[in-house]
């Protein structure tokens, strides 16, 4: 469905649900510009969806019509599609890519209803997938959007062909503390941008996130203008782990403050037939460090599957 209104029913002002918002007009619309401004730095997509779900409506964007089953992009914690602004060159050049922006976070899509665990979280995406026409996706997700992809694997595997997940939050070890600060920084109302800009370049490893990168904007109203409603993402149980018959790619970034690397990668090898990879020189921000390498790993990694 080709529409010209990226945004789907946003929530502005506080709702009577628990579900995410932005507290005010003003802060929509400094949300609103930021992501038309990465949006506009993207390639230019070859379709713009919008899709019902249980949780709310949709909004996907297709790059390319490529063979094998699609690559479906997940996004991490307060990033929308504009975050693949590196990646989709690569990624697009082998087969068909889709982003879709997740219910619950701020972005092109709108949360309608409670979000109450995993088995939630799973569902809207493969509603999602069912609405785009996609029986049988690659997940790819970064951060929080690699749990989301885990999740998927878990509770809805029928609809996984593959997850690649790109340093996947609290899902093969424990957050850090800085992780949490972070975190909490997201949330707190008033917080100076300069401070939240900092707070992001932890997170890539020491280098300062910035208005001038439509990323770093974006990144940064969303931590100011929107208020997320969504429970703590719950750590999949060892148990749960080794019954994953899912393939997946897991890259661990060595140079990460979510986790510790090693102790993730250690989990994530306990996934049968998983393909584990710690790069060192990473950080938590690996989708924008390495997209050409992402591309090539995970072109081979899916080559097989189909």
């Amino acid at each position: 469905m080709a529409v010209d209104e990226p945004f789907l029913a946003p929530n502005i002002g506080r709702p009577a649900e628990k579900v995410g918002y932005f507290p005010d007009r003003d802060a929509f619309d400094r949300f609103a510009a930021a992501y038309l401004d990465g949006l506009a730095a993207l390639p230019e997509p070859d379709e713009t969806a919008a899709v019902t779900t249980t949780f709310g409506p949709v909004r996907g964007y297709r790059f390319g019509d490529g063979d094998g089953i699609p690559l479906v992009l997940l996004s991490g914690r307060q990033a929308s599609t504009p975050m693949w602004r590196a990646n989709l060159p690569g990624l697009r050049a082998h087969r068909t890519v889709w982003s879709i922006d997740s219910i619950g976070e701020p972005g092109a899509s709108s949360q309608h209803r409670p979000l109450t665990g995993a088995a939630d979280q799973a569902t809207w995406v493969a509603e999602a997938l069912a609405g785009l026409g996609i029986e049988r996706a690659h997940l790819l997700g970064v951060s929080i959007g690699g749990w989301l992809a885990t999740q998927v694997a878990l509770r809805r595997p029928e609809c996984a062909a593959s997850v690649t997940l790109l340093d996947p939050a609290n899902t093969f070890a424990p957050l850090t503390w800085k992780m949490i600060v972070v975190s909490l920084g997201s949330v707190i109302p008033g917080m100076p941008t300069a401070i939240r800009h900092r707070l992001l370049g932890w997170i890539s490893g020491g280098v300062r996130s910035s208005d001038a990168l439509p990323e770093g904007r974006l990144i940064a109203s969303a931590m100011r203008d929107f208020s997320s409603a969504q429970p703590m993402p719950a750590r999949p149980t060892a148990a749960e782990l080794s019954g994953i018959t899912v393939p997946m790619l897991a890259v661990l970034a060595g140079r990460s403050i979510v986790h510790d690397a090693a102790r993730a990668a250690e989990t994530a090898r306990t996934v049968p037939g998983a393909r584990v990879e710690l790069w060192p020189d990473a950080s938590h921000a690996v989708n924008g460090e390495f997209p050409d390498r992402i591309a090539e790993c995970f072109t081979d990694f899916a080559a097989a599957i189909g």
